[in-house]
């Protein structure tokens, strides 16, 4: 069995390409649901945000073919091999400890890859696509996160990618009071993103959704005032900002909307601030005369006033992850020993109730307590037998004696514990 990651991230894809490649909830889940599917691939959790797509797995020796097709299959796509990384074992703990962390974010320390990490686990377990070696690394993973989060100040000297976009729009239109805005989208993303350009001094927000429902709900909550998706770049005439965090598969806004955008507002320029992947606004766009267009690949830059801080707490958050993750390696160590040791466990435990039903049928006239002080002793009998090599298993863990004591357990104990057993 081998731990594995297949993915790609904003370090090894620009967003044209994690857009083409971003995974739907719904194509996910049916992918987690249908993992049988794929020989030797048992467990698996993906993990899908604005900034990467991987898979880790549990997979068979020799397997990595099945991990390369189902991360095809799941977004209908061949991926050019140069974007993608693939991790295994011990380098893919680390990794995942890194991401839950946010080292591994576009922008340092950012705080929303935690609750991402834990709705990929919590899809991936109720689809049943997780056992013990998956629960217990994401288990862990998500502590350490939050570990990394309480004992250091990266959370502190960190940016989400909403607060990015305010310090951006900030630096570029030279502060935000008595600004106003037009947000698309109405979800989590969104409405954080709309709370920090309040709190920042916007004076007025707008909230445009396909379902009105929301923009209203939204709306109502950040004190903003809903408007018609189909009426809402008609409404952006006067507005100073346009943000953009829907969800759709294509482009909601373009350039020919934009240019008829432009006239009304007669030389005004306007801001776009593009948060979404796959991206809401066209590209073209950001060449038409007035219109300023920033994406999420731009917002990096908009932090690097807190570069040195958040780097002196991320080498603190290091020295965590290297401690938790080496706890998680040596867990994984005894559980390789876990069946075996089950087996032996088990089957002394069938011999030892075979034999306590053998001495009570010839001894019929025990009392209650002497039938209880009676299992008490066998059972004390079989773990004092089975301690030994058990130690010696676990001692073995990860060292060149491992093989040995495994084969010698397995010679010693449970071929002779088997003949025992049938007689």
């Amino acid at each position: 069995m081998q731990l594995k990651i297949l993915g790609l991230n904003h370090r090894t894809a620009p967003i044209e390409v994690r857009e083409k490649f971003s995974i739907g909830k719904e194509a996910l889940r049916r992918g987690l649901e249908n993992l049988d599917d794929y020989d030797g691939l048992n467990e698996a959790v993906i993990l899908s945000t604005c900034n990467r797509s991987e898979i880790y797995a549990v997979t068979a020796d020799g397997c990595a073919a099945s991990l390369h097709q189902f991360l095809n299959d799941l977004i209908g796509d061949v991926i050019d091999e140069k974007f993608l990384y693939e991790y295994s074992d011990d380098a893919c703990t680390k990794h995942l400890f890194e991401v839950t962390a946010g080292l591994d974010s576009l922008i340092l320390g950012e705080g929303q890859i935690l609750s991402q990490v834990k709705e990929a686990y919590r899809i991936a377990k109720a689809a049943q696509a997780t056992s013990t070696i998956l629960n217990t690394l994401f288990n862990r993973a998500i502590a350490s996160g939050k570990r990394v989060r309480t004992e250091t100040k990266i959370a502190y000297n960190s940016v989400s990618v909403s607060s990015a976009a305010v310090d951006l729009a900030e630096k570029k239109l030279g502060g935000l009071a008595g600004k106003s805005a037009l947000i698309f989208g109405a979800g989590k993303m969104a409405q954080l993103t709309a709370q920090h350009f309040l709190s920042h001094g916007l004076k007025k927000i707008f909230v445009a959704n396909h379902h009105l429902s929301r923009a209203e709900e939204m709306a109502a909550k950040i004190g903003g005032q809903a408007v018609a998706w189909e009426e809402a770049l008609t409404s952006a005439a006067h507005v100073d900002i346009i943000i953009t965090s829907t969800g759709a598969p294509h482009y909601v806004i373009k350039p020919w909307q934009t240019q008829q955008l432009m006239t009304r507002r007669e030389g005004r320029g306007i801001f776009f601030i593009d948060i979404a992947v796959p991206r809401d606004v066209d590209p073209e766009v950001g060449k038409i005369k007035g219109v300023t267009l920033y994406n999420i690949d731009d917002l990096e830059s908009a932090v690097e006033k807190n570069l040195q801080a958040r780097q002196r707490e991320a080498e603190l958050a290091k020295k965590i992850i290297a401690e938790d993750a080496a706890a998680v390696t040596e867990r994984f160590k005894y559980l390789n020993f876990q069946p075996l040791m089950a087996n032996l466990s088990e089957r002394a435990e069938k011999i030892r109730q075979r034999e306590v039903r053998k001495i009570l049928s010839k001894m019929p006239d025990l009392t209650d307590e002497e039938r209880k002080i009676l299992e008490q002793m066998t059972r004390r009998i079989v773990r004092k037998l089975l301690r030994m090599p058990m130690m010696k298993l676990n001692a073995s863990a990860g060292t060149d004696s491992e093989n040995f004591y495994t084969q010698a357990v397995k010679a010693l104990f449970t071929d002779e514990v088997n003949s025992l057993a049938e007689n």
